[in-house]
């Protein structure tokens, strides 16, 4: 039997699989099996998967579109190996990665479940030192937040602040993945962290300090419908939320921090100032909110009139008198 069962949930990108499943197929330790769950798609994405040469590639198809949730959930069902990996369909691995985290995994202890590994941002439509600088302030997280562990992550990952991408990182023992009945299909967002909240309930998480995951950055959906979601996943774990802020810990606030970004790169000022001001943002949150803010301007300001530009400075002014004002809170 292999050693990791790797899925690969993917939906009408028959381009795009194939470079997720050669960098598997490159990967330097070569005891896996690769399980590509086709969820519906309506492109020719079974004859390019079924087309490998290799009795390692296994195609797993979903007659309906069901979600990458449900798709995970059916590569974990068919897994036979004593780990299951992720990988979405658009990101790729870097040769070491399973190598890496096997080993380092099994070097730990028993009570070591899951393993993930640290990535390398791709940003669409930026390029050069501002394709780095942008992905580096969306992907890296706060400083002094610990990256491995048990139960001290419970409070990192529910409130956004230890940022895993599991999705495309994480190994975890399959057994452990059956247990907890693998990702929640209920959810439209938040898949990746609600997973990894259950997988710190039956162990600790380790983490390979290396960028082995080239991970692209696809856009966001709609704020609107990560707003519903996140209400949804703050909900799941409210007894987790009210006992941390009880503790002196903004859950909330974090979260409130995320939705404000996700507002303000629409374009919508508004009721991203109104989520800002209810965040808990410091000062090494400034250059990312207003990234944020300048992206959903210049987005939102094409084609439009010259008054909505007007209001587009404002917007921007008012902020940056918001963040000054601000610029004295203290870095906790």
């Amino acid at each position: 039997m292999p050693t990791v069962s790797v899925v690969i949930p993917t939906y009408n990108r028959s381009e795009e699989v194939t470079h997720a499943i050669d960098s598997v197929l490159a990967q330097t330790y070569d005891d896996f099996e690769l399980l590509v769950v086709d969820d519906g798609s309506t492109d020719d994405t079974k004859e390019v998967v079924t087309g490998y040469d290799d009795d390692r590639v296994k195609f797993v198809e979903h007659e309906e579109n069901q979600g990458a949730p449900a798709a995970r959930n059916t590569g974990i069902e068919h897994a036979e190996g004593e780990y299951v990996a992720f990988l979405d369909s658009d990101d790729e691995w870097l040769p070491l990665k399973l190598e890496r985290q096997v080993d380092y995994l099994e070097s730990k202890g028993d009570d070591w479940v899951a393993v993930y590994c640290d990535v390398d941002m791709k940003t669409k439509g930026t390029s050069g030192p501002m394709r780095s600088l942008a992905a580096s302030f969306l992907s890296k997280s706060d400083p002094d937040t610990p990256t491995e562990g048990g139960d001290e992550l419970v409070e990192e990952v529910l409130a956004d602040r230890l940022h895993t991408s599991a999705g495309s990182t994480l190994m975890v023992r399959t057994d452990v993945a059956r247990k907890i009945e693998g990702f929640d299909t209920t959810f439209r967002r938040f898949q990746d962290p609600e997973f990894l909240m259950r997988v710190l309930r039956e162990g600790k998480l380790a983490h390979v300090a290396e960028p082995l995951v080239v991970r692209h950055e696809s856009g966001d959906p709609p704020a609107d419908i990560v707003r519903e979601a996140d209400e949804k996943y703050l909900e799941k774990f409210s007894d987790v939320v009210d006992d941390l802020e009880a503790k002196g810990h903004d859950v909330r606030g974090s979260h409130n921090l995320v939705l404000a970004k996700l507002y303000l790169n629409e374009g919508n000022i508004m009721t991203g100032l109104q989520y800002f001001v209810r965040s808990n943002a410091r000062t090494r949150h400034y250059p990312g909110i207003l990234w944020a803010t300048q992206n959903g301007i210049r987005e939102n300001g094409q084609g439009k009139t010259v008054l909505a530009a007007g209001v587009g400075l404002v917007a921007v002014l008012g902020l940056l008198f918001v963040l000054l004002a601000g610029g004295s809170q203290p870095e906790n």
